[in-house]
């Protein structure tokens, strides 16, 4: 995970507070991925769209450190682009949910 290479960077005291804040989103998101992988079909629509707000946090908290200059600005690219990447794949799962109840519908 690109993350847990950039965390030594930052400052101690900012370490354990925003960085552990960060951790703890990326956490979420990987158990709630989980999580929703091994759903029931009814719950799944739900699951994803909470993991694309976690998603949607993870990315907030990751500019505040960037604008407060405590990742820089190469360590900030290379999160963006991979969280670009995840909200892509979340985005192509839940359209892909969507779209499996058009198809079964009945008329």
């Amino acid at each position: 995970m690109y993350w847990l290479s950039v965390v030594p960077h930052i400052a101690k005291p900012c370490r354990f507070t925003i960085g552990q804040r960060i951790d703890d989103r990326f956490l979420d998101l990987i158990e709630l991925s989980y999580t929703t992988y091994f759903s029931a079909k009814e719950s799944k629509n739900e699951n994803i769209g909470k993991c694309i707000f976690v998603l949607d946090k993870l990315k907030y908290l990751i500019s505040v450190a960037w604008e407060g200059q405590l990742i820089s600005n190469k360590h900030f690219e290379e999160l963006a682009a991979k969280l670009e990447e995840a909200g892509k794949m979340l985005g192509g799962w839940k359209k892909s949910l969507t779209n499996l109840q058009k198809k079964n519908r009945t008329l």
